[in-house]
């Protein structure tokens, strides 16, 4: 179930509200069970396996800690190890989860083409929605609770409600375990939250129907037009256009995981922080998906020694962050590429690149602009052929006769330049700055309203109402 659908909007969120205020004694329930309904609307068979994830990764983590009786001398040290054996099965169990729906077919499809015969067969199953981001909640769980930073062991139904939560389930931020634990025990809902987690979540649901959906259609239109023979302008307007689609897309997804947390009682973090106005790719990183970067570097990077070890390490640290940064958004080569990509621009960063680009700053700026959306041309086209295509005509070749031209170049202007001058004004820290200043006076009400019913008015009536991180 999409937050910005008319089922959400109308059917599921006021009926969900209204049981969660009246029944305060059984919020944690109420909100597993809620999840569990909005998740099932889109995955009826896949609630299953959210729910054997579950019951599956609270038995390790019980057994981590359980301590049979046994002589005094032995007891630390069978202790120790079966924490650990906890958290490796955990762990494995988890990957191996992931790996068979998301990752199985990717493997055996390139071996078989390595092969040059069937030698592994493909299953073709569907990917569970949210599977990338769950998993990545529970695998935190285990691991927090082996290091002692999740102190004491949740009880099932916190547990469950916790990774359940519909709000951030499908779409994240990954919230781990400790930022909410409190407010799982007890939480009040004032008025007050209320109303502000609904400003919040209708300034997000803006951002998702109003500029991401509707500058896809931009980026649409170009690439039906069909890569490998567009103009230099009009290529570079698209991958602009596709910059703006999934910043406005993510973003607004969870600003409204923000405000509907706070309807809930619950601060969920922060996963973005203005990465467009960076003057370098580090810098960028730092400041989009804050939540899956911190995941990486928490439990990949820093166990793998950081920047502690020597310049080689680091490289080779990054090196693999990257590459299984590519590889969780997706199954398929330009992920990897992606990812890789990437790793090459923050390496060349590391060498003292970064630091020059940061006392230029006007000259940062340009170089992000421009880098930033290549990358993102290299994220979302799969088909590799029309990924060539498509870089080639940023850097200006044309496979044969150009059939998209000035021609069409200016007419994409003229009907979509407001909305492009919309999304430069919003990538700014303006609008941020402005919202958070005024969200209490009574004049923001009234372009909010306005904003709730534009949005509402374009679902109804608009096709295109993608959300992208579905595909991850």
């Amino acid at each position: 179930m999409l937050f910005s659908s008319v089922g959400f909007l109308f059917r599921f969120l006021p009926v969900f509200m209204i049981i969660y205020l009246v029944f305060p004694g059984y919020r944690n329930l109420i909100l597993l069970l809620g999840s569990l309904i909005f998740y099932g609307v889109g995955e009826p068979y896949f609630v299953l396996l959210l729910l054997l994830s579950i019951l599956i990764n609270y038995g390790f983590s019980c057994y981590m800690f359980w301590e049979p009786k046994s002589p005094q001398s032995d007891r630390k040290k069978k202790a120790k190890r079966r924490r650990k054996r906890a958290l490796v099965l955990a762990v494995v169990f988890d990957l191996a989860v992931l790996f068979v729906f998301k990752y199985w077919d990717f493997m055996a499809g390139s071996v078989n083409a390595l092969a040059g015969k069937p030698f592994f067969p493909l299953l073709s199953l569907t990917l569970p929605l949210g599977i990338s981001f769950y998993t990545f909640q529970m695998l935190s769980y285990q691991i927090d609770r082996y290091r002692g930073t999740v102190k004491e062991q949740a009880d099932f139904l916190s547990f469950a409600a916790y990774v359940c939560m519909f709000p951030q389930l499908i779409a994240g931020p990954i919230v781990r375990y400790e930022e909410v634990s409190a407010r799982m025990a007890n939480r009040r809902v004032r008025i007050r939250d209320l109303e502000n987690g609904f400003k919040l979540f209708i300034w997000g649901l803006g951002l998702k129907v109003l500029l991401a959906n509707q500058i896809g259609t931009l980026w649409n239109l170009i690439m039906t037009a069909g890569a490998g023979r567009l103009h230099v302008l009009v290529a570079w307007l698209g991958a602009f256009a596709y910059s703006f689609q999934i910043y406005f897309d993510f973003w607004g997804y969870s600003v409204m995981a923000m405000g509907l947390g706070k309807m809930l009682g619950f601060s969920i973090p922060r996963n973005f922080d203005n990465p467009y106005v960076s003057c370098s790719v580090s810098e960028f990183w730092r400041r989009w998906h804050i939540t899956l970067g911190s995941w990486f570097r928490e439990y990949v990077y820093f166990p793998l020694g950081g920047s502690r070890k020597g310049h080689v390490k680091t490289i080779r640290n990054l090196f693999i962050v990257w590459a299984l940064t590519g590889l969780w958004h997706g199954a398929d080569w330009n992920f990897v590429l992606w990812g890789v990509a990437l790793f090459v621009l923050i390496a060349l960063e590391k060498t003292g690149f970064g630091k020059w680009l940061e006392s230029r700053r006007v000259v940062g700026h340009i170089y992000l602009l421009l880098i930033i959306p290549a990358t993102w041309v290299i994220f979302a086209i799969t088909d590799m052929g029309q990924l060539t295509g498509f870089m080639g005509n940023l850097a200006g070749y044309h496979q044969g006769e150009i059939l998209v031209g000035m021609t069409q170049f200016w007419r994409y202007l003229k009907e979509y330049g407001g909305l492009l001058i919309a999304c430069v004004i919003f990538i700014t820290p303006l609008p941020g700055k402005l919202y958070w200043k005024w969200k209490d006076r009574w004049f923001l009400v009234l372009p909010l309203l306005g904003i709730f019913w534009w949005s509402v008015y374009e679902i109804v009536t608009g096709s295109n109402n993608p959300f992208l991180y579905f595909r991850f």
